[in-house]
């Protein structure tokens, strides 16, 4: 079953897919407008994303833009919309939906493009470890061990020792790590990297020998062996 974030403004439409989805055995968070789901999709991981086309503060469109931008393409996104032109529906694939369901539509419909779209991530994720010495990061569950010893991760933690782990053996700015991890809209001039960094080598470093996060003085930083 699959952590799914609905972003739907219309109140009857929200409660009704989440109370069908949940009957399905998906745990469903809901957010009313477009600002309030960005920020919960930044502060949480997801397994699949439903963003409605309008809404107030920020739309779908816009939304799902950032997200794709901020944190790729591996989570699925279906778009909601009443708007069911090709110029529409071409918009919203643009934009980074796998995706798109036009109103009024059926539960049954909805509940098979989501297992459509899981089953294609599932598939596409059969390689989902990333190795770096013995230190395993598991994409599929988000969970990190060291020595078959449980890390546990923050949110933003996991996503900078996914970087980190998916650039071995590469020098990274720490511009590239706001960049890449963060809002590409972050204040350059904050020490969050220096901090998160910190955080993980007290996490996967501290308590063993072999070192994997090194400072590149004048750089940044590098994960390698």
């Amino acid at each position: 079953m699959a952590k799914i974030l609905l972003v739907e403004d219309e109140v009857n439409i929200a409660s009704f897919i989440k109370r069908g989805l949940m009957e399905l055995g998906h745990e469903v968070t809901v957010a009313y407008d477009g600002e309030e789901g960005w920020n919960i999709a930044r502060s949480d991981s997801f397994d699949f994303l439903i963003l409605d086309i309008i809404m107030p503060k920020m739309n779908g469109l816009d939304m799902c833009a950032k997200y794709r931008s901020s944190y790729g393409y591996k989570t699925p996104v279906i778009m909601l919309t009443a708007l069911g032109t090709t110029d529409d529906i071409v918009k919203g694939l643009k934009a980074g939906a796998d995706d798109y369901l036009v109103k009024p539509f059926s539960f049954t419909e909805l509940e098979a493009r989501i297992e459509a779209l899981l089953r294609r991530a599932s598939d596409n994720g059969v390689n989902s470890e990333l190795r770096c010495c013995d230190l395993v990061l598991n994409s599929r569950n988000h969970k990190a061990t060291r020595n078959n010893i449980d890390i546990d991760l923050t949110v933003k933690e996991y996503r900078l020792l996914e970087y980190f782990m998916s650039h071995q053996n590469v020098a990274i700015s720490r511009m590239t790590l706001l960049k890449e991890v963060w809002d590409k809209n972050f204040d350059t001039n904050t020490n969050v990297v220096d901090v998160y960094v910190n955080y993980l080598r007290t996490k996967i470093d501290k308590d063993f020998k072999q070192k994997l996060i090194h400072t590149v003085v004048g750089v940044g930083y590098i994960m390698a062996e």
